[in-house]
């Protein structure tokens, strides 16, 4: 299958015996023993570590062709020795959590004598669509495998020759270990493959989406079968007047600056009104030293009359940039209210030394992450203690923020009696 060009009748074939491949492979996958799996994500980590210059001049290709977009995508597309070495440590760690599949999540008696079990097992298929990061390959394949779900990659056109090389890595190690097919990648930057992917409800269980507004609008639109998404990022820190300051600081610049191209990265900051006076002066000049440019509302450029104005979009905006958003609220209730406008229910937080202020945020916010006097970047698997990530749920069903292995399983009931029927 060539990069472009590819008409839809072709398209849909070759993604249909890509997909069946697949759904073979989730059989053989699903009946694997806990030390295969491992065995393959060992291998797997190996081959990553042993294709570095493989994986990093397809990386240069990518980079070399990227035109137009910003210094935080390309930050996300950029790979290095140190970066691969961090995805295979993550494969490798993944072999070494607990498996998700065959545990007995409950049983109990029924009056009658049937015994009810519910175990949880794989889901099957899960087709993963993303842009731009190509250590989600590996992330995305090793916790699927793991789970014993065969993957259908799409990545981005702009990470395609990354991509590539990554999975080419890997295919060895999963044939070797009898897991041929489990990982497989669509060899096409055309657009048409997603909705085509999509239409591939027989042999794809669930579709997670990872990027943009457009790329999850298609997906949304054209799925058949269930998506699971990973939507923009626009998460907030509000510093309440019963805040220690210090620490407000610290965790606003961390939120911030520490990757500002990353999800969980805060972009907007709220001040309560009764702490503007005090806080904003500091806070202004922190963020300044740190070359984040700060765009505001009216009552904060009534101090600082040369920052920008935030236009009305820009609230609803995601930056991944040393861009932030600053706006003064009335109290936890002004906090709570620009949230529910404004917010993508990903991760926000408060800072305050007020219990019961922090009790009322937790339980009012609805977003799958919430936050008392700790930083947004927090929300990921590997900090949650899942491993790799396969993406941060925006959604309530069935999974909500970091997925790691459990998300990525089902359960069934097994029904266990010694004659009985239905009067």
């Amino acid at each position: 299958m060539s990069a472009d060009n590819v008409s839809t009748d072709t398209l849909l074939a070759d993604l249909t015996a890509l997909a069946a491949r697949a759904r073979a492979a989730s059989r053989r996958l699903a009946a694997a023993t806990t030390a295969r799996k491992n065995g393959a994500l060992l291998a797997i980590a190996d081959a990553l570590v042993s294709q570095t210059a493989a994986i990093l001049a397809a990386n240069q290709r990518d980079l070399a062709a990227a035109e137009g977009i910003s210094a935080a995508m390309l930050d996300r597309l950029r790979l290095t020795p140190e970066r691969i070495k961090a995805v295979a440590d993550g494969v490798a760690n993944v072999a070494g959590l607990p498996d998700p599949v065959g545990v007995l999540l409950r049983e109990w008696t029924r009056p009658n004598g049937l015994r009810i079990l519910k175990h949880s097992v794989p889901i099957g298929v899960i087709g993963i669509i993303y842009e731009s990061r190509p250590n989600v390959t590996a992330d995305a394949a090793s916790l699927c495998l793991k789970a014993g779900n065969a993957t259908v990659l799409r990545g981005g056109s702009e990470a395609f020759h990354s991509n590539t090389a990554i999975v080419a890595a890997m295919d060895a190690a999963l044939a070797a270990h009898g897991f041929a097919d489990a990982v497989t990648f669509v060899p096409t930057t055309a657009r048409e493959a997603i909705p085509v992917l999509c239409s591939l409800e027989q042999h794809i269980d669930l579709i997670i989406p990872r990027g943009g507004h457009g790329l999850i609008s298609t997906v949304v639109q054209h799925a058949r079968m269930p998506v699971i998404k990973h939507y923009t990022g626009i998460c907030h820190v509000f510093v309440h007047r019963d805040a220690d300051f210090d620490m407000a600081e610290k965790i606003i610049l961390n939120a911030k600056c520490q990757r500002p191209s990353a999800c969980n990265a805060m972009e907007t900051l709220l001040v309560d009104k009764a702490a503007a006076g005090k806080f904003l002066p500091r806070i202004v000049a922190a963020l300044r030293a740190k070359n984040v440019e700060i765009r505001t509302d009216d009552e904060t450029r009534s101090l600082f009359p040369d920052l920008k104005s935030a236009a009305a979009a820009e609230w609803d905006t995601e930056y991944l940039d040393f861009i932030l958003n600053l706006r003064v609220v009335d109290g936890t209730a002004g906090a709570l209210a620009h949230i529910s406008a404004h917010g993508s229910q990903h991760s926000d937080a408060i800072v305050t030394a007020n219990a019961a202020e922090a009790e009322h945020f937790l339980n009012a916010v609805d977003s799958a992450t919430v936050y008392w006097n700790a930083s947004t970047r927090f929300t990921d698997g590997g900090e949650f203690g899942f491993g790799a990530e396969i993406g941060i749920s925006t959604g309530k069903l069935h999974a909500r923020g970091p997925m790691g292995l459990e998300e990525l399983t089902s359960y069934k009931y097994q029904i266990i009696g010694d004659g009985q029927v239905r009067a």
